[in-house]
Protein backbone atom coordinates (compact mmCIF):
# COMPACT_ATOMS: atom_id res chain seq x y z
CA UNK A 1 0.00 0.00 0.00
CA UNK A 2 1.27 3.48 -0.78
CA UNK A 3 1.49 4.89 2.74
CA UNK A 4 3.47 7.99 1.86
CA UNK A 5 2.31 10.69 -0.55
CA UNK A 6 5.91 11.38 -1.55
CA UNK A 7 6.70 7.82 -2.66
CA UNK A 8 6.58 7.61 -6.46
CA UNK A 9 5.55 4.14 -7.49
CA UNK A 10 5.76 2.36 -10.86
CA UNK A 11 1.95 2.24 -10.99
CA UNK A 12 2.01 6.01 -11.61
CA UNK A 13 4.41 5.71 -14.54
CA UNK A 14 2.03 3.62 -16.66
CA UNK A 15 0.41 4.64 -19.92
CA UNK A 16 -2.88 5.53 -18.17
CA UNK A 17 -3.96 5.77 -14.54
CA UNK A 18 -7.57 5.72 -13.37
CA UNK A 19 -8.25 7.47 -10.06
CA UNK A 20 -11.37 5.52 -9.14
CA UNK A 21 -14.15 6.03 -6.64
CA UNK A 22 -16.50 3.11 -5.92
CA UNK A 23 -19.78 4.43 -4.45
CA UNK A 24 -21.68 6.29 -7.14
CA UNK A 25 -19.32 4.97 -9.83
CA UNK A 26 -19.16 1.18 -9.64
CA UNK A 27 -22.00 0.82 -7.13
CA UNK A 28 -24.91 3.17 -7.86
CA UNK A 29 -25.85 5.09 -4.73
CA UNK A 30 -29.62 4.82 -4.49
CA UNK A 31 -30.92 5.64 -1.01
CA UNK A 32 -34.14 3.70 -1.61
CA UNK A 33 -32.34 0.47 -2.55
CA UNK A 34 -30.04 -1.53 -0.30
CA UNK A 35 -27.02 -2.76 -2.30
CA UNK A 36 -26.52 -6.45 -2.92
CA UNK A 37 -23.33 -7.92 -1.41
CA UNK A 38 -21.15 -10.79 -2.58
CA UNK A 39 -19.59 -13.38 -0.28
CA UNK A 40 -16.54 -11.15 0.25
CA UNK A 41 -18.79 -8.65 2.06
CA UNK A 42 -18.40 -5.91 -0.57
CA UNK A 43 -21.26 -4.61 -2.75
CA UNK A 44 -21.87 -5.94 -6.24
CA UNK A 45 -20.69 -3.61 -9.01
CA UNK A 46 -23.36 -2.70 -11.55
CA UNK A 47 -23.13 -4.66 -14.80
CA UNK A 48 -22.92 -1.50 -16.88
CA UNK A 49 -20.13 -0.01 -14.77
CA UNK A 50 -18.22 -3.30 -14.83
CA UNK A 51 -18.37 -3.51 -18.63
CA UNK A 52 -17.46 0.15 -18.98
CA UNK A 53 -14.46 -0.01 -16.63
CA UNK A 54 -13.17 -3.25 -18.16
CA UNK A 55 -13.39 -1.67 -21.62
CA UNK A 56 -11.42 1.37 -20.43
CA UNK A 57 -8.77 -0.85 -18.83
CA UNK A 58 -8.56 -3.16 -21.85
CA UNK A 59 -8.19 -0.35 -24.37
CA UNK A 60 -5.73 1.78 -22.37
CA UNK A 61 -3.82 -0.80 -20.26
CA UNK A 62 -4.69 1.46 -17.35
CA UNK A 63 -3.83 0.85 -13.73
CA UNK A 64 -6.16 1.84 -10.90
CA UNK A 65 -5.55 4.16 -7.97
CA UNK A 66 -8.48 3.92 -5.59
CA UNK A 67 -9.74 7.20 -4.16
CA UNK A 68 -12.85 5.71 -2.54
CA UNK A 69 -13.54 6.19 1.15
CA UNK A 70 -13.27 2.38 1.38
CA UNK A 71 -9.62 2.48 0.22
CA UNK A 72 -8.00 1.77 3.59
CA UNK A 73 -10.40 -0.99 4.63
CA UNK A 74 -8.71 -3.66 2.51
CA UNK A 75 -5.22 -4.71 1.49
CA UNK A 76 -4.09 -4.36 -2.12
CA UNK A 77 -4.40 -8.15 -2.55
CA UNK A 78 -7.97 -8.03 -1.22
CA UNK A 79 -8.81 -5.20 -3.64
CA UNK A 80 -7.48 -7.32 -6.52
CA UNK A 81 -9.76 -10.17 -5.37
CA UNK A 82 -12.74 -7.80 -5.11
CA UNK A 83 -12.24 -6.58 -8.68
CA UNK A 84 -11.57 -10.07 -10.10
CA UNK A 85 -14.66 -11.51 -8.40
CA UNK A 86 -16.68 -8.79 -10.13
CA UNK A 87 -15.21 -9.54 -13.56
CA UNK A 88 -12.61 -6.77 -13.77
CA UNK A 89 -9.07 -7.80 -14.62
CA UNK A 90 -6.72 -5.04 -13.58
CA UNK A 91 -2.96 -5.23 -13.95
CA UNK A 92 -2.16 -3.06 -10.93
CA UNK A 93 -4.17 -1.49 -8.10
CA UNK A 94 -3.03 0.95 -5.47
CA UNK A 95 -4.79 3.32 -3.07
CA UNK A 96 -4.38 6.90 -2.02
CA UNK A 97 -2.83 7.07 1.45
CA UNK A 98 -5.20 6.87 4.39
CA UNK A 99 -6.91 10.22 4.90
CA UNK A 100 -5.67 10.99 8.40
CA UNK A 101 -5.97 14.76 7.88
CA UNK A 102 -9.71 14.67 7.16
CA UNK A 103 -9.29 16.13 3.67
CA UNK A 104 -12.21 16.15 1.26
CA UNK A 105 -11.86 14.20 -1.98
CA UNK A 106 -10.76 17.24 -3.98
CA UNK A 107 -8.06 18.06 -1.44
CA UNK A 108 -6.85 14.45 -1.33
CA UNK A 109 -6.54 14.27 -5.11
CA UNK A 110 -4.83 17.67 -5.38
CA UNK A 111 -2.33 16.74 -2.67
CA UNK A 112 -1.53 13.52 -4.52
CA UNK A 113 -1.20 15.28 -7.91
CA UNK A 114 1.01 18.03 -6.45
CA UNK A 115 3.36 15.57 -4.77
CA UNK A 116 3.46 12.97 -7.54
CA UNK A 117 3.84 15.59 -10.29
CA UNK A 118 1.35 13.66 -12.41
CA UNK A 119 -0.17 16.09 -14.90
CA UNK A 120 -1.19 13.87 -17.80
CA UNK A 121 -2.28 10.34 -18.65
CA UNK A 122 -4.80 9.99 -15.86
CA UNK A 123 -8.56 10.12 -15.55
CA UNK A 124 -10.52 10.74 -12.36
CA UNK A 125 -13.79 8.81 -12.24
CA UNK A 126 -15.93 10.01 -9.36
CA UNK A 127 -19.41 11.30 -8.52
CA UNK A 128 -18.19 13.70 -5.78
CA UNK A 129 -19.48 17.21 -6.55
CA UNK A 130 -16.58 18.82 -4.65
CA UNK A 131 -14.44 17.87 -7.65
CA UNK A 132 -16.17 20.62 -9.66
CA UNK A 133 -13.83 22.99 -7.78
CA UNK A 134 -10.68 21.30 -9.15
CA UNK A 135 -8.32 23.57 -11.06
CA UNK A 136 -9.00 23.51 -14.80
CA UNK A 137 -5.91 21.47 -15.71
CA UNK A 138 -7.09 18.71 -13.34
CA UNK A 139 -10.83 19.04 -13.96
CA UNK A 140 -10.09 18.42 -17.66
CA UNK A 141 -9.32 14.83 -16.57
CA UNK A 142 -12.53 14.38 -14.56
CA UNK A 143 -15.27 12.01 -15.64
CA UNK A 144 -18.04 12.82 -13.21
CA UNK A 145 -20.71 10.15 -12.94
CA UNK A 146 -24.28 10.44 -11.76
CA UNK A 147 -24.23 8.79 -8.34
CA UNK A 148 -27.54 7.04 -8.91
CA UNK A 149 -26.45 5.61 -12.29
CA UNK A 150 -22.70 5.06 -12.00
CA UNK A 151 -20.17 4.67 -14.78
CA UNK A 152 -21.62 4.07 -18.25
CA UNK A 153 -20.20 2.73 -21.49
CA UNK A 154 -21.17 6.00 -23.19
CA UNK A 155 -18.94 7.92 -20.76
CA UNK A 156 -16.07 5.54 -21.41
CA UNK A 157 -16.48 6.04 -25.17
CA UNK A 158 -16.17 9.79 -24.61
CA UNK A 159 -13.00 9.28 -22.54
CA UNK A 160 -11.49 6.99 -25.17
CA UNK A 161 -12.16 9.62 -27.85
CA UNK A 162 -10.53 12.28 -25.70
CA UNK A 163 -7.49 10.04 -25.11
CA UNK A 164 -7.12 9.31 -28.82
CA UNK A 165 -7.29 13.06 -29.55
CA UNK A 166 -4.44 13.67 -27.07
CA UNK A 167 -2.21 11.02 -28.68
Amino acid sequence: MNEVYGERKNIYLCKMLILLDIDGVMVPANSWRKPEFLDDGFPVFSNGATKALQKLISETSANILLTTSHKSKYSIDKWREIFLLRGIDVQSIDVLPENTLGLNRREEIMKWIDIQKVHSHYIIIDDDKSLNALPGFVKANLLQTSGSIGLTEYQVEEVLEKISDMA
